[in-house]
């Protein structure tokens, strides 16, 4: 149920986890289980609201003590794979608004095996970790062991996603297999065999084909004697042990890939008793996160391992996320099927479409619903990553964010293993932040969180967030199908989960609150305002061009400039916030979008001087490390374009961008004001107070830029002036207003000349310094 409410922050709307039991018999066979399904399925029709038309129509004799909720949708799990064409009759018996939208994955459904969708999701999760460590898992071998066999969906689908894995050794409930030196090109043929032949089993695995020293073994064996190859490779020091002793050798042996693809959980952490894993049934088998020796895990399968010991695994230096972040795929793909159908149900409603033709155009599609899938699976494993680099500088937010979660009643910080207070303040102390699997669990609640705000305002109707709904289906959708695409009845709720997904993933799961806090703003007024922010820099295509670079530059300057662009965003939807209504969003888009065009062209026809010699040095290093230099010239733009807004304010409606522009600049270098954020910003901070402190100040300095920038433009203004374009004049300009602050101003040279003999700069200096400015603020 944990994994599921994760996984809920990329469906719409959210879901559940139940099952049923057959009871009462000794031996139940299918058709026992058949008729207890739809016995389970017609209970919930039965007291679930229909939809006719655009009326809901409550079930008869169902006393109601909630609004109405007509959306039920079944989503096929283990032991009910095969059922969604039962579930999709009974739909139709009733006659249930969904029709065979009600059951997923059926005859006219996505086949999750045959997409391998699920395999391919936790994939995405698996290659960023290994680009991390910079390695390309489609061109180097790598080692692998994990749980499953080749018949199954997910472990057969991913066993297959590369042709340079070295499958050393794996187990499911009946079989061992080991192969302690593969041939992988050999190897990956007779997997490949074995996926496509029916009920397959490791013992179905041609020997032939293994390493020496390889073997297919039973689980239920007295005992098995390991070669010499496999003794090396898993660290057993006797010649024979039981088969528990090789399942246990296995998950600990040093290798670089663990998956799960089976059933079960097999890796505690050492402060949990095995009562507290929840599968008795691997008790015998299952290990201590401090054990395992793998640098990678991809949880292919649900609870692999307890969240314990995720979080003891992460905080040992082992890269993984969890279980609901890389197998969310499926439920993902499920989601899309169902709002596909729902929008085509429409269509044949209008008579503009008949089933079978309904029918051929869902498999057109299938691609492109597995790379819309595909690409959340993306962009939250890369939310993560950006959200670990920075874990560190944001623990104080994240802290907030689960004590703000937790008084909603969203959150149980003991249930989800997250930190208490006290383990917090250990962990600033120590400069730490949270792991990787705790990052995972806050970014699904935060969302969740975010999702009822704004799926309860009014952000839904805004017109500028209508791409976002397109932008949900495949693009074989869009022409033919634009009126109902519109009218889709869950639009509102698909517009919040996009949204949503996208502020979380492109600008952090801190940024919200980081907006409240700084501007008092409601979350939606914060989703606009970064929606707003995206739109007038053309964000998009950047992203993608930054995400074209994987595997061609290291990972960790590639994720620098995501998180450069997040800053960005950052201090732009602050400004937003801080200094317009968001209203009328379009025109301001537009207004805005023209401004940054025209101040790129300004800066580009002479102007780059302003971005100072840190940013020339950054550009080297950028294309020295295989940046293009398109991008490499956006990304050290953008801290001068995301001034646009402020500089548009300034001049108002009596000045042009360009004069203005030129303005703010010269008074930048006139006070030095680059030089000081720049100081700021590289100042070793011993504590996150420090860090907050110098975040305010680096604030302060862009405001007090601003003041200053106004206070000159006012004083030329009163003169009858215009403000020139010419450097020179422009300096002159700015001169001539110091003259008559000559002593405040003289004070502040003197301080700045001190600081710049200093052998370091400190808070003590930067506070001193920001209080003169102020003087002159407030003087002026």
């Amino acid at each position: 149920m944990k994994a599921q409410m994760v996984k809920n922050t990329v469906i719409v709307p959210v879901g559940s986890k139940g099952g049923f039991v057959v009871k009462g018999l000794s031996a139940p066979q299918k058709e026992d289980g058949v008729f207890c399904y739809q016995t389970l399925i017609r209970g919930m029709l039965d007291i679930t609201d229909n939809r006719k038309g655009e009326k809901i129509v409550p079930p008869p004799q169902v006393v109601r003590h909630d609004g109405d909720d007509p959306y039920l949708v079944v989503a096929a799990d283990k032991g009910t794979a095969k059922f969604s064409d039962i579930a999709n009759a009974l739909s139709l018996e009733y006659g249930f608004w969904l029709g065979d939208a009600f059951a997923l994955g059926g005859s006219a459904g996505y086949d999750h095996k045959e997409m391998g969708i699920t395999a391919r999701g936790g994939w995405e999760a698996v290659k960023r970790h290994f680009r991390e460590m910079g390695k390309n898992i489609g061109r180097t071998m790598f080692t692998v062991v994990g749980v499953g066999d080749m018949s199954g969906d997910v472990f057969g689908n991913a066993m297959l996603l590369s042709e340079k894995i070295k499958l050393l050794a794996a187990f499911n409930h009946k079989h061992i297999f080991v192969d302690p030196d593969p041939d992988p090109a050999r190897s990956f043929a007779e997997r490949k065999r074995l996926y496509v032949l029916p009920a397959s089993q490791w013992s179905d695995y041609n020997k032939k084909t293994l390493s020496k020293g390889g073997g297919i073994y039973l689980r239920d064996a007295k005992s098995i004697k390991i070669s010499k190859q496999a003794r090396e490779v898993f660290g057993i020091l006797q010649e024979e042990v039981s088969p528990d002793v090789l399942v246990r050798a296995i998950l600990k042996a040093k290798i670089e890939l663990l998956w799960f693809g089976g059933i079960g959980t097999f890796v505690k952490s050492e402060d949990e008793s095995q009562a507290d894993a929840g599968d008795r049934t691997n008790d015998h088998v299952r290990v201590n996160a401090e054990e395992l020796r793998a640098l990678v895990i991809g949880e292919g399968a649900n609870i692999g391992m307890t969240q314990r010991a995720r979080i003891a695994f992460a905080r040992r230096g082992g890269r993984l996320n969890t279980d609901a972040i890389d197998n969310s795929a499926g439920v993902d793909t499920s989601d899309h099927e169902v709002n596909i159908k729902i929008l085509l149900d429409d269509v044949m409603q209008a008579k503009q479409l008949t089933l079978a033709e309904r029918n051929k155009l869902l498999g057109r599609m299938t691609d492109d619903v597995a790379k819309h899938v595909l690409r959340d699976n993306y962009l939250q494993t890369l939310a993560l990553s950006l959200a670990q680099s920075r874990a560190s500088e944001l623990l104080p937010l994240h802290a907030r964010l689960i004590t703000q979660l937790e008084r909603a009643g969203l959150l149980n910080r003991g249930v989800e293993a997250l930190p208490d207070d006290e383990e917090i303040q250990d962990r600033l102390r120590a400069g730490g932040g949270l792991t990787r699997p705790e990052l995972a669990v806050l970014m699904a609640y935060a969302k969740i969180a975010l999702y009822n705000e704004v799926l309860a305002s009014d952000l839904p109707e805004n017109p500028s967030l209508e791409g976002d709904l397109f932008r949900y289906f495949p693009v074989a959708l869009h022409e033919p199908y634009e009126a109902f695409i519109r009218k889709h009845r869950l639009r509102r709720e698909i517009i919040a989960t996009f949204a949503t997904n996208s502020l979380v993933n492109r600008g952090g799961l801190h940024f919200a609150i980081m907006m409240k806090e700084k501007t008092g703003k409601p979350v939606p007024k914060i989703v606009n305002a970064y929606v707003v922010t995206r739109d007038v820099y053309g964000l998009r295509p950047l992203w993608r061009a930054v995400e074209k670079l994987d595997n061609t530059v290291p990972a960790e300057v590639q994720n620098d400039l995501f998180i450069r662009i997040g800053k960005m965003i950052e201090r732009t939807a602050e400004w937003y916030l801080s200094h317009t209504r968001l209203e009328n969003t379009a025109e301001l888009t537009e207004k805005h979008r023209a401004a940054v065009v025209a101040l790129r062209e300004w800066l580009e026809k002479g102007h780059l001087s302003i971005l100072g010699e840190t940013s020339r040095q950054r550009r080297k290093h950028y294309l020295e490390a295989g940046i293009t230099e398109r991008v490499a010239d956006d990304i050290l733009l953008m801290p001068v374009l995301g001034l646009a807004p402020e500089i548009i304010g300034i001049a108002g409606a009596t000045h042009g961008l360009e004069e203005t522009a030129g303005l703010y600049f010269a008074v930048e270098k006139r006070f030095r004001l680059l030089w000081l954020r720049t100081e700021a910003k590289q100042m070793a901070a011993e504590n996150h107070w420090q860090r907050e402190a110098v975040a305010k100040i680096v604030d302060e300095l862009y405001r007090i830029q601003a003041d200053l920038s106004r206070l000159v433009l006012a004083a030329a203004l009163a003169k009858g002036k215009k403000m020139p374009k010419d450097e020179g004049a422009l300096t002159a300009t700015i001169e001539a207003w110091i003259s008559k602050e000559s002593a405040g101003v003289s004070g502040y040279d003197a301080l700045l000349a001190e600081m710049a003999a200093a052998p370091r700069i400190d808070l003590a200096m930067l506070t001193l310094a920001l209080s003169h400015l102020h003087s002159l603020t407030k003087n002026g």
